[in-house]
């Protein structure tokens, strides 16, 4: 009997819808080809039909591309959810199960990821448990927050020099102190492909709360200046010693627990990215939308932060009403979508730009990439499983580690930790 026999089509429909992919998609992916008699995707269907078995190199495709152990497609029902921690979210935007479904399976990615790490690490006797993890409780209050986050990454929120190279270079200061601090820093907003990215307004970021090896992932879909903001407020979800994920900010009323935490963590975010030191030009009670924005704009180049952030701290101090704060906040995606939107049509396959492995450097952080490599040619980790941990193609494996090892050679020669 065939390997395949006993799979469940209906687990094969289950799997690619949680993994993000229409038939079609996943068709192409899976490197079927349309035929005079069927195409791509109706070859697929006959799959999840029951009408058609796979082959088993066939099955052995599905299982990686949807990300799932080979057992699952033989199982009676879909496996429980995976524990994603809690979700803060709002729901003010509605979020389709197509781009909940792909969050999901990327929470459980890095799960699994967080895990590889942490039996390394538990295994290597110089490295210590993340103190900060759990070491703060909301009735401390939101500038105890603050100063323990710039504690944490030595960095003063009033010192506007530290802030002199712009949102990007900000971004990889802050990016950077994390990781010396022990969190793992990752930029990720989609399974791999352009085909499963979700927006900032299914999540923001989320925070996987670890006494070893915590992690906070940050939406590559953001503007680096959002980023920032992100970041802040997943260290505020660790300092408090949770996992769950996040949302756009609200300044809207809190209804639950959930809301008050997710108050509180962007307050923190709010107060450390754009302190009282900042805070010198209201605008009048009456002034015009356009006046505000121009105001927004100014302090938001001046603090290297994103304007977004600036309307949010405004509207928390009252500056600016309800009205006022929503149409701007709809200003700033919109504007934001089409920079995009233009920015992907001006790119030609002729214009070159950062190679994979940079682009790939850039996600993942220095502080996972340098555990892999010391973790790897420490006989600690496998080949196999570094690929796994960096999300990665064995085959990219080394080429990866060597874009990193040459990049810490010329931090080192330039002076850099």
């Amino acid at each position: 009997m065939s390997k395949s026999a006993n799979i469940n089509p209906a687990i094969l429909v289950w799997a690619r819808e949680r993994a993000g992919l229409s038939v079609t998609d996943a068709a192409h992916q899976l490197g079927f080809k349309d035929s005079e008699k069927k195409t791509a995707a109706e070859k697929l269907a006959e799959f999840e039909a029951g009408e058609k078995l796979p082959t088993y190199p066939q099955l052995d495709k599905l299982a990686k591309l949807y990300r799932r152990p080979l057992i699952t497609f033989y199982m009676a029902k879909p496996p429980a959810p995976a524990n994603t921690g809690e979700d803060f979210r709002r729901p003010t935007v509605e979020v389709t199960r197509r781009d909940n479904a792909i969050l999901e399976t990327l929470v459980r990615d890095v799960r699994a990821r967080q895990e590889l790490i942490r039996d390394v690490l538990e295994d290597d006797p110089d490295h210590q448990a993340v103190r900060i993890v759990g070491s703060a409780s909301m009735r401390e209050g939101i500038p105890a927050f603050v100063a323990k986050i710039s504690r944490l990454l030595d960095f003063d929120p009033s010192d506007r020099s530290r802030r002199r190279g712009g949102a990007e270079d900000l971004f990889r200061t802050l990016r950077a102190a994390a990781e010396m601090a022990g969190i793992f820093v990752i930029v990720a907003g989609d399974l791999g492909s352009h085909h499963s990215a979700v927006s900032t307004e299914v999540f923001r970021g989320f925070a996987l709360s670890d006494d070893l090896a915590p992690f906070v992932v940050i939406n590559d879909q953001d503007s680096k200046a959002g980023q920032s903001f992100t970041l802040i407020h997943e260290l505020t979800h660790i300092l408090m010693g949770q996992s769950g994920v996040s949302g756009p900010p609200d300044a809207n009323e809190v209804a639950n627990e959930h809301d008050l935490i997710e108050r509180v963590c962007n307050d923190v975010a709010g107060q450390f990215l754009l302190p009282d030191a900042a805070l010198t030009n209201r605008p009048a009670v009456d002034a015009d939308i356009d006046i505000v924005r121009n105001m927004i704009s100014g302090t938001a180049e001046l603090w290297s932060v994103s304007e977004a952030m600036v309307a949010y701290r405004w509207r928390r101090l009252g500056w600016i009403g309800h009205h006022v704060y929503t149409a701007l906040l709809n200003g700033y995606r919109a504007r934001w979508l089409a920079y995009r939107e233009q920015r992907r049509a001006d790119r030609s396959p002729e214009s070159g730009g950062p190679s994979y492995y940079v682009v790939r450097q850039s996600k993942l952080g220095n502080a996972l990439l340098g555990v892999v490599y010391r973790s790897l040619y420490d006989n600690a980790l496998s080949h196999t499983k570094a690929a796994k941990v960096l999300g990665v193609n064995l085959s990219n494996v080394e080429p990866l580690l060597r874009q990193f090892e040459k990049t810490r050679l010329a931090g080192v020669a330039a002076g850099r930790p």
